[in-house]
């Protein structure tokens, strides 16, 4: 048992798992966000501009409500939501282009950072040679010749 406890422990502390782990809680965090932006901000705005639609609402009746003599419901409506089904594509669609220009801005990020390390290495001037240094490259050099 102990055995078994020790690779968990060993497995539970990479550094990988533990950033996947921040990963999934914020991109759990960021698709909220995301999703409350489509349907407190997009949709209500599309919704006016198309004549004050609320794309929630719809939806195909398959089999209609069974009411019994007082009118109450015995058995509910069986209907296909489209309304939800439009309501995930603009959330896809949303966090596919949030993401996308996200890593568009890290990748345009990256670049310069590696840019600004590549030009400072190349302003990096070697260090000048002693003469110990020069009388030991000589000494190889004799050494390798022979």
């Amino acid at each position: 048992m102990k055995k078994y406890f020790k690779e968990f422990k060993s497995f539970a502390v990479k550094g990988n798992v533990v950033d996947l782990a921040v990963a999934v809680i914020i991109g759990g965090a960021f698709g909220k966000i995301v999703s409350s932006l489509v349907s407190d901000v997009v949709m209500p705005t599309i919704g006016v501009i198309v004549g004050g639609l609320d794309f929630t609402s719809f939806k195909i009746i398959l089999k209609q409500a069974v009411l019994d003599g007082s009118g109450a419901v015995t058995s509910p409506a069986v209907t296909m939501n489209i309304g939800n089904f439009i309501q995930n594509i603009f959330d896809f669609l949303i966090i596919a282009l949030s993401i996308f220009f996200m890593v568009k801005l890290l990748s345009k990020v990256k670049g310069r950072l590696v840019k600004e390390e590549e030009k400072e290495k190349k302003e990096e001037k070697p260090a000048p040679i002693t003469k110990d240094q020069e009388l030991l490259t000589e000494i190889r050099d004799l050494l390798k010749n022979k």
